[in-house]
Formats: structure tokens, sequence, C-alpha cells
């Protein structure tokens, strides 16, 4: 795995790598300098948290954006100084620039306002209508990608709350992995055109093999199941450039995490 290539330059914690990591792991609480380590704490943390919020929210509770702030912040903020707060960075993955982090706070109260409201609370929803809410909220807050590290996992783990408000078992993440992966970016680039029918049907696949796969397995298998999906770290600082899409609904732009 390559570097981190974070810049350190602005001072921000959020923005400088772990001394002693080589690059691959974010500034810390715990010192942790090797990615493998921090992988499993984040993982471990990550099911915690969700044991946690999974009592918290009713199904008849209509999510807000700081309602996002919370689930990123009970997962990481024994691990990182930002857990919670809206990046202050810009980045990009590959090809593809994230929003500005200037107009990340105005993205994400769009984003409650339009989106959120419009598609939560979920108790009461069929398959088809719970789809397609949790991929319209998924992809739109995919493409805002509020925080420095750890979007796609909190998108799941909202997903997760979202879909147990239905009445859904925790939802099983595992076959968007492999080459599952470059439909589930298709469908991301899709909400860029605010088309979210590959999204939809990714979902659909995603409770179809919830139901299936809910009889068993143990925390073992509860904890595989949250953390799969498409994978990707974070992405690299950058300079603040245009965007094919104007930032409206909840617009912006990225894939996974």
């Amino acid at each position: 795995m390559r570097g981190l290539d974070r810049y350190d330059a602005s001072g921000l914690v959020e923005a400088q790598v772990q001394p002693g990591s080589r690059g691959r792991v974010l500034r810390n609480l715990l010192g942790v300098t090797r990615r493998r380590e921090m992988d499993r704490l984040e993982a471990q943390a990550q099911y915690r948290a969700m044991e946690r919020m999974l009592g918290e929210y009713g199904p008849g509770h209509r999510f807000t954006a700081a309602d996002v702030c919370h689930v990123h912040r009970t997962w990481l903020e024994e691990i990182y100084e930002w857990a919670g707060e809206y990046r202050q960075v810009n980045l990009s993955k590959g090809d593809l620039p994230f929003a500005a982090a200037a107009r990340v706070p105005c993205l994400m109260a769009k984003f409650e306002r339009e989106v959120l409201t419009a598609n939560t609370p979920c108790a009461g929803m069929d398959t088809g209508r719970l789809a397609s809410a949790l991929a319209m909220v998924h992809t739109e807050l995919i493409l805002i990608h509020p925080f420095r590290d750890g979007n796609g996992r909190a998108a799941r783990m909202l997903a997760v709350l979202m879909a147990a408000q239905a009445g859904l078992p925790l939802l099983n993440f595992s076959g968007v992995r492999g080459r599952a992966r470059s439909g589930y970016f298709a469908a991301v680039r899709s909400g860029l055109d605010r088309d979210y029918a590959p999204m939809t049907g990714v979902f659909l696949a995603v409770i179809r093999r919830t139901l299936k796969t809910s009889d068993g397995g143990g925390r073992s298998a509860a904890k595989a199941r949250l953390a799969a999906g498409p994978g990707g770290r974070g992405g690299r600082p950058r300079s603040p450039s245009r965007r094919s899409r104007k930032p409206t609904g909840a617009g912006s732009v990225e894939p996974d995490h």
C-alpha cells in the first residue's frame, strides 16, 4: 500500500500522519503506526459503536446531519481527535475530486433538508421504497464526503440504522466486494446526475443477501457483514478545484470512504 501522501504544512491534525508510520497511518490518539493494527482497531470500534447506536434511534426517528456526525464520533472518538467533525482539508481520489472542505457544512445542511427529511424515518417502508431511500441517502452522503476518513463505513452504519427502522437485521454488505466494487463505484458516479437507480439495485441486492443470511453466524459474522464493503481508504489532499456538478440537493463528489 502506498503512503497516504497527506500534507502537514497546514498544521491541522487531520492533515498529518502518525510519526513512524511511513505515511501509512493518520495521526491518532493511540500512537498506532501500523496500518493493519489500525484497521483492526477501527473495525472493533465500529462494531461496538453499531451495537450502541442500534439502541439509540427508534423506528420513528428522522435522521439529521447532527446524527451523521454522532455516528462518526461514536465510532472513532477514541482513535482520532477530529472524529465527528467536518473535514478542513480538500481531498480527491483518483480522478474524482471531493466537495471542497469549505462547502461541507452547507452541503450537509442541504442534505438534511432535502435528503434525510424525505427518506427517514424508514418504519413501514416496503423493500423497494427502503432500497430507494437507502440509495439516495448513501449516494449523496458519499458524494459530500464530510469527514477526513471513514466516510464509506459511516455511510454504511447510517444505512444499517435506517434499515433497522424498517425491521431489518444488520445489513450484509459482503456482496459489494471484489468485482462488484466497480458496479458500486459506477452507481456512486451516477449520483452526480441524480440517477439513483444503480445504487437502488445495489441496496436491493444487499437487502436480499441480508434476509438470506440473517439466520446464523453469531457476533463474528455480524462484524464481518458490517465491515464488508467496497473498501478503499480516504483520499489525498488536493487544492480546491471545480466539479462538473454544482452541489444541489446534497451533491459534490466521491466514491467510498
